[in-house]
């Protein structure tokens, strides 16, 4: 049975009020890869009353107030995504669709939403407990720099008012914080739970852990503020990780140490929940909520990720452990797939933040914490790394043999740096022979070895000896299949020439990307504040960035140099890098013809400044 998401469908169960409401940016979908549900699951699985408001009207407060007074407070999300990043391209242009809205229809939930919805629970119900999470919440949970409105913004908690704000993956929080209200502890008392921030006033400041720069400093001076995201960086750890804090006025922002991951038996039970599986049935006449078809038929097997990777958020969200379901809890669920409706004998994925982890990356985690400042894969492999597929591949094994199973597809991000380290290749076989949809998808985003610094990356010449082996063991098995690389433009630290660099390598490699990925300095992450400061928090020394816009579609469009409809940004780039060896009829030649004049460049320039505007 779905959560209530009227009043009506409250009264249904013979309910006069509701313990708390959960609030969404997104439409409701009741299934495990989708946050909210997992929330209120927990919470109704410890008995909580829980009313789900999905995407309330924030031009009045009569969805706010749709559910009565609930008796302990608010849970206050966006969403599965940050609001800013669903409604808008790196471009900045709106979006048309929202894969988290019934139909794709965009425009369903405000900008900044957890700060919206939070100021219309505060104009409803005064004081009312409001405890705010999820990725937007997280991200933002210190001072950060917005790329929307081009400035650094304070902490969400700041911003939107609310009480408390949880951090990371939420389950043990979010319980703590509804036990404790529920034997009456007043919210402002909630101020010891790992994985939460809170603000005091500056008299009240706790004693220990680190200190980043205030708001005022990370506003000031840039490097400032990539000092302040390597500290919060560097304590993301729930072994070693210390209490930090920030001045925002006459306000303290407190973060405690994070959380610890659940434990496998945790993580078992919170996928054995009762979802739906679904969108509520209310969507049904708008042609259901896009974003389940991809993961309805999918298993979440592991949580976290040692990549680290500079430009994803997941490391500062999730975390860098690993965490991992049983067997006999991933087989369970996969059976329940097999006996659904409209299961064909297919499961997409059996995967997570990486597919292909199953164990800590090292055995010194659980006592020393994972390193501080360092990558477990790049720029080189740790020589500590311990490489093992026989787990995962033992899982699939099993799920390969269930009855009504045709195929297990692994479609979530395989990291094949950490493959191509295993020496044993039975998983790769196995990979290659069962595994793969005709498309393996890997990321290794550049092929510049200074770019790939700057993200965190491996060097290419690892994913050169993965391609070269997953192309041998696809000859043998006698099947045709591709890798789809992804690769990213505009990143800090690439340059014209590196973006020839790669136009270049994706020759070489016979490539034909359909779709390019310009870098987005989304909220909290490494790269974006090297975006945002032009430095390396990490060695404070001056990075480059791509930030006018012609020539960052001179990095997009190198990309797909092939494409007809690039030739003038191509030819522009070239002569910029001072390429134009590259123009012409030679075999290593990008782009053939002669070289067009200054003149006509010009004048081309100005037009694409004029369209942007």
């Amino acid at each position: 049975m779905f959560l209530p998401i009227s009043k009506e469908e409250m009264l249904k169960r013979d309910w006069q009020y509701v313990d708390f409401v959960y609030v969404s940016g997104d439409a409701y979908v009741d299934h495990p890869s989708f946050g909210p549900a997992i929330i209120t699951r927990v919470l109704e699985n410890d008995g909580f009353r829980i009313a789900f408001l999905s995407q309330p009207d924030w031009n009045s407060l009569d969805d706010i107030t749709r559910f009565g007074r609930p008796r302990y407070g608010f849970f206050v999300s966006s969403g599965n995504i940050d609001s800013m990043v669903a409604h808008y391209t790196v471009a900045k242009n709106r979006r048309t669709f929202d894969a988290y809205t019934a139909g794709g229809v965009i425009g369903k939930r405000p900008d900044r939403a957890v700060d919206v919805y939070c100021k219309l629970i505060r104009e409803a119900y005064g004081d009312i407990p409001i405890v705010i999470g999820g990725l937007e919440a997280s991200l933002r949970r210190f001072a950060h720099y917005d790329y929307w409105d081009d400035k650094i913004l304070p902490s969400i908690l700041v911003s939107s008012g609310a009480d408390l704000l949880i951090y990371g993956m939420g389950e043990k929080q979010i319980l703590e914080i509804a036990q404790r209200l529920q034997k009456g502890e007043k919210i402002e008392e909630l101020h010891d739970i790992l994985g939460t921030c809170y603000l005091v006033d500056t008299v009240d400041t706790p004693f220990g852990g680190a200190e980043c720069p205030s708001l005022d400093n990370v506003r000031n001076n840039k490097r400032e503020y990539a000092i302040s995201v390597r500290i919060q960086q560097d304590e993301h750890d729930a072994v070693r990780g210390k209490m930090l804090k920030q001045k925002h006025g006459k306000k303290m922002l407190v973060q405690n140490p994070p959380m610890p991951m659940l434990t496998t038996a945790e993580l078992d039970a919170v996928y054995e929940l009762p979802y739906e599986r679904n969108y509520h049935p209310v969507y049904e006449k708008d042609g259901g909520v896009p974003g389940i078809q991809e993961v309805k038929f999918s298993i979440t097997h592991v949580r976290g990720c040692f990549g680290a990777c500079n430009f994803c958020s997941l490391a500062y969200h999730q975390g860098r452990y690993i965490t991992v379901r049983s067997h006999e809890s991933v087989i369970k669920e996969a059976k329940l797939l097999t006996e659904m409706p409209d299961f064909k004998g297919y499961i997409n994925d059996i995967g997570g933040p990486t597919a292909n982890f199953r164990q800590p990356s090292c055995s010194g985690q659980e006592k020393n914490g994972l390193c501080k400042g360092k990558k477990c894969l790049a720029p080189l492999p740790c020589k500590n790394l311990k490489v093992d597929h026989s787990d995962y591949l033992s899982l699939l094994r099993k799920l390969r043999e269930l009855p009504k199973v045709k195929k297990v597809f692994i479609r979530s991000g395989i990291r094949f740096d950490y493959l191509i380290e295993d020496k044993d290749d039975s998983f790769f076989n196995e990979l290659v022979r069962h595994h793969v949809s005709g498309q393996l998808k890997v990321a290794p985003e550049h092929c510049s070895a200074y770019v790939l610094d700057k993200m965190g990356k491996p060097h290419i010449e690892s994913y050169i000896r993965f391609a070269e082996k997953y192309f041998d063991l696809t000859k043998k098995a006698g099947k045709e299949q591709y890798i789809v690389p992804y690769l990213m433009s505009s990143h800090p630290g690439c340059t014209l020439k590196d973006a020839v660099e790669l136009a270049l390598f994706i020759k070489e490699q016979g490539l034909r990307p359909e779709q390019v990925q310009d870098f987005y300095p989304t909220p909290g992450t490494i790269s974006t504040a090297m975006y945002y400061t032009e430095m390396d928090p990490y060695t404070l020394e001056p990075v480059y960035v791509a930030k006018e816009p012609y020539e960052k579609a001179m990095q997009r469009a190198l990309m797909q140099y092939f494409l007809p409809q690039n030739r003038r940004l191509v030819e522009d780039a070239l002569k910029k890098a001072r390429r134009t060896d590259l123009i012409g009829d030679g075999k290593d030649c990008l782009i053939k013809g002669k070289i067009k004049s200054e003149v006509r460049k010009n004048e081309r320039k100005k037009t694409y400044k004029k369209g942007k505007k």
